[in-house]
């Protein structure tokens, strides 16, 4: 009974020891100055360790920039001149008096802008076809540490997409991103590049680094697109006034354009002079190498109704001014006629 409860007062002690001892290291009174560094590779680097508390010695561990443990100071110092170690991992340590030692890890991001940023197509070379599928690629080289890495696409000022990385890997790596797009009409001559960003927190530089390719621009060529509003479908033609018509079109490369007026008779030219002679229906085609687009025209033929109304016009001007004469004319003799008379009885 008594071996019984002697070993439980020295489990309990030791498991009180236990708790004790992790409640230290969780407490470790170590102070940090900067918590996190961000330093480019072959910069170089400091920080600070601290206490307030006595202790029988401090120091720090790393692959570089080693300070051995020192008795008689509450702050010291791992200082890097050229820092070259991808994966080093600081550690400031203390050896307390009354306990057993603690430590603390400086976290480092050590960093590298890429080499060079490109922006290109994937299996193809040349001008690209309205409404068909393409393939863009960015190859970044010789960057780190890549999770912190961006990759942005961008056309002319508008941002279209963005990539991150999920590696962790310290060191530096090639990265390739692609992009598909389908172009139309109007991204001819758009220019599209892509941009990197390390984005390496609060403690890394500000504004972030960023590297951009040169811009790529793209040719796009597309259909023809007859101007309807210069080309109505039905065109109505006075007889004896000839109309022309104009056909124009928009396309990549520029349209071919001509005229069918009947089944023999073909005119390539962008006008086509109408008259009372001309078929009732006639048609526009304007053709590339991508494809080609008709526009059908009816003609109406109305008769001239101008001259009989000029004349009808004018004969009823003349008839006006007749009236107008001989109403003049009789309104004066009516005038006359009584002083005629006056003078009659003073004779």
């Amino acid at each position: 009974m008594f071996q019984h409860f002697t070993g439980f007062v020295y489990l309990s002690f030791a498991v009180s020891q236990l708790v004790s001892l992790a409640g230290a290291q969780s407490e470790c009174p170590l102070q940090l100055d900067p918590q996190r560094v961000v330093v480019r590779y072959g910069d170089s680097v400091a920080a600070n360790c601290s206490t307030s508390v006595l202790h029988k010695g401090m120091g720090w561990e790393a692959d570089e920039g080693r300070v051995p443990m020192t008795r008689n100071q509450n702050l010291i110092t791992w200082r890097v001149s050229e820092l070259t170690e991808w994966d080093i991992k600081p550690v400031c340590y203390i050896n307390l008096i009354h306990s057993a030692q603690c430590k603390v890890d400086l976290p480092v991001t050590v960093y590298k802008t890429p080499d060079s940023v490109s922006i290109s197509t994937v299996n193809h070379r040349g001008p690209m076809m309205e409404g068909q599928q393409y393939e863009l690629q960015c190859d970044v080289h010789n960057v780190a540490p890549v999770q912190y890495l961006t990759v942005k696409w961008y056309k002319g000022q508008t941002l279209l997409n963005q990539t991150t990385f999920p590696n962790t890997s310290k060191t530096p790596e090639n990265k390739t991103v692609t992009f598909l797009i389908r172009p139309d009409r109007a991204d001819d001559g758009a220019q599209y590049w892509c941009e990197v960003e390390l984005d390496l927190g609060a403690e890394g530089p500000q504004p972030h680094p960023t590297n951009s390719s040169k811009p790529l621009s793209i040719a796009v060529y597309y259909k023809p697109k007859i101007n309807e509003t210069k080309l109505p479908s039905v065109v109505r033609v006075l007889r004896g006034y000839p109309e022309v018509l104009v056909c124009e079109a928009e396309g990549n490369p520029k349209p071919t354009i001509s005229w069918s007026v009947s089944s023999n008779d073909n005119k390539n030219s962008e006008t086509l002079t109408i008259t009372e002679s001309t078929p009732e229906n006639v048609s526009c085609t304007a053709n590339n190498i991508v494809g080609s687009t008709t526009r059908h025209v009816k003609v109406s033929i109305q008769e001239n109704y101008i001259p009989i109304i000029l004349v009808i016009v004018a004969v009823v001007v003349v008839i006006f001014v007749i009236f107008i004469f001989l109403y003049l004319t009789y309104y004066k003799k009516k005038q006359d006629w009584p002083l005629r008379f006056e003078e009659a009885q003073c004779t």
